[in-house]
């Protein structure tokens, strides 16, 4: 049974195109939580522990600066270990309580967090849905590189940092389709909507 009632958590992989489903979903109305801009907040309330462990350089006007910080975490599973032992119940616990208050309205609302499965110790079991965002590998490769202008190794090794989508295809609840364009995702919304409207049919959308 699900801790949070009417949440949907919505996941993906990097370049699946999660980002694009929420501002949909908002643009008919529905709350989303936002676990990255949940975790910036946290991570700038937590500065001085941040720059006690990883130095003084990591922060800029007393703010932490995201690009020198991923700079020493990213690809280095042990340092960032050590962020997350700072941050991550932070976020959970801010997250929750989102989560919280939106549930006591009764109605459905959407909880946007990238990596799900890979923080499936803290998260699993909390929501009542959980919605993949899915595109097979080659064309994550492909948008991955495209959008951050990486070589084919870089985008690969971003990817392959993350569980492989094929098992999040197996663990997700609710499976949108994205390997094609803005229409088609459109058009998977409007599915996930009219699913949505079949549990809940006193919401207007």
């Amino acid at each position: 049974m699900a801790i949070f009632k009417h949440s949907f958590c919505i996941t993906g992989s990097i370049g699946s195109g999660k980002s694009t489903l929420c501002a949909l979903l908002k643009t008919y109305g529905f709350s989303v939580i936002d676990a990255d801009i949940i975790a910036h907040k946290v991570l700038d309330k937590n500065a001085d522990k941040v720059a006690c462990e990883f130095g003084e350089s990591v922060l800029e006007n007393g703010r932490v600066d995201r690009a020198r910080l991923g700079a020493i975490v990213f690809g280095d599973r042990a340092q960032l270990a050590r962020l997350e032992a700072i941050v991550s119940m932070d976020i959970r616990d801010e997250i929750f309580s989102e989560c919280g208050r939106l549930s006591a309205l009764n109605l459905p609302y959407f909880v946007d967090i990238p990596l799900y499965f890979e923080k499936e110790q803290i998260y699993g079991g909390c929501f009542e849905e959980v919605v993949l965002v899915y595109a097979p590998k080659q064309v994550l490769l492909s948008r991955v590189k495209a959008r951050n202008n990486l070589s084919d190794d870089e985008a690969l090794f971003r990817i392959e940092a993350q569980i492989d989508i094929e098992l999040k295809r197996e663990k997700a609840s609710i499976i949108i389709q994205n390997s094609g364009s803005l229409k088609q995702l459109q058009g998977e919304c409007e599915r996930l909507i009219a699913l949505i409207k079949e549990r809940y049919e006193s919401i207007k959308i």
